[in-house]
């Protein structure tokens, strides 16, 4: 079986890097992430920079600096004798990873329960209405889709920009967690008790409803990664 990152590459999608104006490595960048996150690259894959810069058309140079980026994030390692790989996520790397999240995520869903207009409200009821609609179907990445519009809209409307550039690199990898084990089926019942948490405009309901949720979230992944519950067991 090849395992490298570049040979694993089958969604045909065509790529297009002239879609902004920003530097190439951060284009780059982007486009290797979502790779990562969409399960193209799957853990321990590597990732061959010529087979890369040879697809996408350009250089190795920004190959090579948006790799160290994905580093910095957490999504490659480099590894002696085998180079850069897809990180494989231990059970320390979860667990550090959730206990970021909670303290974060928490903070913008409060912020979003004090800072939510009507239209904010309404954007996130839709974004749900979409993923229970396309659950209902069996449509998984449909379902991953609007599950993570929903997200990234709760920040958005927390209103706190340095709150949600925290928060940018760090939904990126538990988007890529979820994808690797969850059924985004279990998270719609969630984000209607978020949304309503939310929509009532009560700080408090919603740190509590942001909590359960990171808490819930944290375990499932745990169990399914780990076993968490068989090791426990066996205690």
């Amino acid at each position: 079986m090849n395992t490298s990152a570049g040979a694993g590459r089958a969604s045909g999608r065509r790529v297009n890097l002239n879609s902004d104006y920003r530097p190439l490595r951060e284009r780059v960048r982007d486009e290797i992430r979502e790779r990562i996150i969409n399960g193209d690259y799957a853990p321990g894959a590597r990732i061959i920079e010529r087979e890369i810069a040879d697809e996408l058309g350009v250089s190795r140079i920004p190959i090579r600096e948006s790799l160290r980026m994905l580093e910095i994030e957490g999504f490659v390692a480099v590894l002696p004798r085998k180079g850069v790989v897809v990180k494989q996520l231990s059970e320390s790397d979860v667990v550090k990873l959730f206990e970021v999240r909670e303290a974060l995520e928490v903070c913008a869903t409060r912020l979003a329960a004090s800072n939510a207009s009507d239209a904010d409200i309404t954007r996130l009821r839709k974004l749900l209405e979409r993923a229970e609609q396309a659950d209902a179907k069996g449509a998984v990445d449909k379902v991953q889709q609007a599950n993570v519009g929903f997200h990234d809209e709760l920040i958005k409307i927390c209103g706190n920009e340095i709150l949600g550039g925290l928060l940018e690199p760090l939904q990126g990898r538990l988007h890529w967690l979820f994808r690797q084990h969850a059924h985004p089926g279990d998270l719609v019942a969630e984000h209607r008790a978020l949304l309503e948490a939310v929509a009532s405009r009560d700080p408090e309901r919603a740190t509590e409803a942001a909590m359960a949720h990171v808490q819930t979230n944290r375990e499932r992944a745990l169990k399914w990664l780990f076993h968490t519950e068989e090791k426990a067991e066996e205690a």
